[in-house]
């Protein structure tokens, strides 16, 4: 299984599956509530290893996620397009998209073991744009 993250806005990033770890989807609702609630959103959290460019290759993106991490929430860019895709075999499995993400939270770990270390992010879609969240699959994975 590998995932591709790909984020469009003032900097865009992609990270595919070289540096994706983990990925996970979450609908979130209060848990205090005693019937569906309308206080909707979603959550996509994903995991991976910041690589370290050899031989001239160009960097990956772990660094455009760390600094649009930094954007302030009064700035338009604080909310860019994002779209997971989770794929098994040549198969798309999940294809998610949030075209209002920001992140909620942000986090590298560095350490001396087996490369450079991980990274955290958690992304949210803009609450009153929860409607145009899509969450397509079952299709072939474009190379």
């Amino acid at each position: 299984m590998g995932f591709r993250l790909n984020i469009k806005g003032a900097e865009d990033i992609a990270l595919g599956m070289d540096n994706i770890l983990e990925a996970t989807y979450k609908s979130d609702t209060p848990d205090d509530s005693d019937a569906r609630a309308t206080d909707l959103g979603v959550v996509i959290k994903v995991i991976g290893k910041i690589i370290t460019p050899v031989n001239g290759e160009e960097a990956d993106d772990t660094r455009k996620l760390a600094k649009w991490s930094l954007v302030s929430a009064e700035s338009s860019d604080a909310y860019r397009d994002l779209t997971l895709d989770v794929i098994s075999g040549s198969i798309v499995v999940r294809s998610i998209h949030l075209p209002n993400a920001f992140i909620v939270d942000y986090e590298e770990k560095y350490n001396d073991k087996g490369g450079v270390g991980t990274f955290e992010a958690i992304f949210k879609q803009k609450k009153e744009k929860t409607r145009e969240v899509t969450m397509e699959g079952g299709y072939a994975a474009a190379e």
